[in-house]
């Protein structure tokens, strides 16, 4: 399983086990609707997508902890499906994934090491 699968996996027990904030009192997760949206510790975005029937569903965004844009996938009942970009602290494409059903079918390394 992927990190963010892990992530979230980790996450979605808490959503289970009812626990919806940090320690410092920050939501650690809020569901508006279909769009669920979790938390860093110090309020700023960590990720954020359609979550329908307790799933990851369509286009997902995910943050580091500075804010900056880190990643932006696609899922399908909680599988990667589709088109899944890495970017990196440069904000330049590192990563350009395919997959079908969870399994990777295209990888493009785009990042040139100096």
């Amino acid at each position: 399983m992927g990190k963010i699968l892990c992530i979230f996996a980790a996450f979605f027990e808490l959503k289970m086990q009812n626990k919806t904030h940090y320690t410092n009192g920050q939501k650690i997760f809020e569901q508006k609707g279909d769009v669920l949206t979790y938390f860093y510790k110090d309020g700023k975005i960590k990720a954020q997508g359609i979550f329908i029937n307790n799933a990851m569903q369509g286009k997902w965004i995910f943050y580091r902890e500075s804010g900056q844009l880190w990643q932006i996938g696609n899922f399908k009942d909680n599988k990667k499906h589709g088109s899944f970009v890495r970017y990196d602290r440069e904000d330049q494409i590192e990563y350009d994934e395919t997959f079908d059903n969870g399994k990777i079918v295209k990888k493009i390394k785009q990042k040139v090491a100096n």
